[in-house]
């Protein structure tokens, strides 16, 4: 992340953003955690996702958007914090699969 170190963001969990296919999601880096509320879109030809989010930074209630774009295996985008910071991400795809 711009704004925010490796250690920072992988302090509480391991850093992730997940979208799933009905529209919703959930992230988590640092303090900060959040639902998400994601629409699937097309960036420049490439799949892209914007996204609102509701959640908490270390107790405090926040909220904000954000946008990603799928490049290969590979996720770059920017998360905003509403009347605050935003900074761009990259995160790195990939697949849950379910245990049995």
């Amino acid at each position: 992340m711009e704004l925010w170190d490796a250690e920072f963001i992988d302090e509480e969990v391991p850093a992730f953003i997940k979208f799933n296919t009905d529209g919703l999601g959930a992230f988590h880096f640092g303090y900060v955690h959040g639902w998400i509320d994601c629409r699937f879109v097309q960036r420049d030809g490439k799949e892209a996702v914007e996204f609102s989010w509701e959640g908490n930074d270390d107790s405090d209630h926040a909220c904000g958007r954000g946008w990603v774009v799928l490049d290969g295996d590979r996720l770059q985008g920017r998360i905003f914090f509403h009347q605050g910071d935003d900074s761009s991400f990259e995160a790195v795809r990939q697949s849950l699969k379910q245990k049995d």
